[in-house]
């Protein structure tokens, strides 16, 4: 029986490296449009004086944009 160790091992180098989200289907990658919505967000969360509990409403506000 295999130790656990070398089962990790196993299954580790098998796992191919792909960035957060995977690429966007315009050839950006993920990093730039993940900083372009939080950038976004934080303009928003400016906007209202930086409220608190608002702050998924800015980003999920901001990704919608970052789609159209």
């Amino acid at each position: 029986m295999e130790s656990i160790k070398s089962l990790t091992k196993n299954t580790s180098s098998r796992k191919k490296a792909m960035p957060l989200g995977g690429e966007v289907s315009n050839g950006q990658n993920s990093e730039d449009r993940i900083s372009r919505i939080a950038i976004s967000a934080y303009y928003k969360a400016q906007a209202r004086g930086f409220q608190p509990g608002h702050e998924l409403d800015d980003w999920l506000a901001a990704e919608a944009e970052e789609k159209q």
